[in-house]
């Protein structure tokens, strides 16, 4: 299921149905159900309960092994989220590294329109077909030194994060001219479909947290677009 469809579902639970129906968990259980084809559903239902006490090793093994109706698209990412940032990407860079890669479908669009030196970082062993450097590591400690890439880009993963301070000074510490980060626009419920753990219904709550003096932040089709820019 393309992200613009399931964008839209969630604008529609989160802002058409009252409060006392859209979290209920009897109300939410054949959602859930459907959505994760019937398995685990107690355990990914008490999700952000159960997050905090999860060990590494526990989180990724979750996300190596959930299923969802969502796990065959290549990307958590809008087509239109992408063109807006090869649209605005610092003209004068060289390199690029994308936290949280994925599958490392926009990291091979990059390498398709860009002449970036691409690398790439997720929580897994190795991304099969990406045409991009990969190096193994957890955003909230990245295995680069200080101002390492010209832009770093990290789309559909600060959601996720427990220690979400530490990722983003890891963020800005690795970042020498832009940060881009991608997340969705979307308020807090227990209940959701997608494990998140941080919500950020409005830009200056995303600012609030990422902490820079010079940015823009736009909302593409249900997702904000930040694009922070560093000054040296």
């Amino acid at each position: 299921m393309k992200r613009e469809i399931t964008n839209a579902v969630r604008y529609l639970m989160d802002n058409w149905l009252p409060p006392v129906i859209r979290d209920n968990k009897y109300f939410m259980y054949p959602v859930f159900y459907y959505w994760f084809n019937g398995k685990n559903i107690a355990r990914i239902m008490n999700f952000k309960k159960d997050v905090f006490y999860m060990s590494n090793e526990e989180y990724t093994h979750l996300y190596e092994t959930i299923e969802t109706r969502s796990k065959g698209r290549p990307t958590d990412m809008n087509n239109a989220s992408i063109e807006y940032i090869t649209s605005h990407a610092d003209k004068s860079a060289e390199t690029m590294l994308d936290v949280g890669s994925g599958r490392g479908y926009f990291l091979n669009v990059m390498a398709e329109r860009t002449s970036y030196k691409l690398t790439g970082t997720d929580i897994y062993d190795n991304i099969p077909g990406l045409k991009a450097n990969y190096v193994k590591g957890y955003v909230e400690k990245l295995p680069f030194p200080d101002k390492s890439f010209d832009i770093v880009v990290c789309s559909h993963t600060v959601e996720h994060i427990i220690n979400l301070k530490q990722a983003m000074d890891e963020l800005k510490r690795v970042a020498r001219k832009q940060l881009i980060i991608v997340t969705p626009c979307q308020k807090y419920n227990f209940y959701t479909l997608d494990l998140h753990v941080n919500f950020f219904p409005t830009k200056e709550m995303l600012n609030r947290e990422i902490g820079m003096a010079d940015f823009e932040c736009t909302n593409i089709q249900g997702d904000w677009v930040y694009i922070g820019r560093i000054s040296n």
